[in-house]
């Protein structure tokens, strides 16, 4: 194979009756890069017709917070791996606690998300939900930062404990995000 050709595609057969599988995510960050992981495969789970969960926890509560939803950031300060699209350089982790740098860095994610017709945090959560995708809040974080149903996004079925989610998920995969 030249590195001009693509290999060809692996696509699981899981056969043609209804799914039994289940998959539950666990959303802990809340900054731009870190959101994206776990709505993106809950999606693709959901298109298989999976049963899917996305427990929501720490700072991953910003993905389904009214006030913050719109708002997140992305910053390659602490992110050695961080480069510009298509480049094989690195960028400095100095540049990268200078001021503005969080909202250029930003910026140029949306737009490489933009570019690539995913929708926008707010859009895809819901996308989520309307598709049959449950949305839980950890209690923990929601006590720790005073956040009640009041401050959740539609779609979000409640506010519940580690133990519930433990409970929820019992034989399904868990992938912490």
């Amino acid at each position: 194979m030249t590195s001009t050709q693509e290999a060809p595609a692996v696509v699981p057969d899981f056969g043609d009756e209804d799914s039994d599988r289940k998959m539950c995510f666990i959303a802990s960050k809340g900054t731009l890069d870190m959101v994206y992981p776990s709505l993106v495969m809950a999606n693709a789970a959901l298109g298989e017709g999976i049963e899917t969960h996305i427990f929501f926890t720490f700072w991953g509560m910003d993905i389904i917070n009214k006030d913050t939803q719109d708002d997140l950031q992305f910053t390659w300060l602490g992110n050695t791996a961080m480069h510009p699209p298509g480049k094989k350089m690195h960028m400095p982790q100095g540049l990268a606690g200078l001021p503005g740098m969080t909202g250029i860095a930003t910026k140029m994610m949306k737009k490489q998300i933009a570019d690539l017709e995913v929708p926008e945090v707010p859009e895809f959560v819901q996308m989520i939900a309307d598709a049959g995708g449950h949305l839980w809040a950890c209690k923990m974080s929601a006590d720790m930062m005073d956040i009640t149903m009041d401050n959740l996004v539609e779609g979000v079925e409640g506010i519940i404990t580690a133990t519930d989610f433990i409970e929820l998920s019992d034989g399904g995969q868990v992938i912490f995000t």
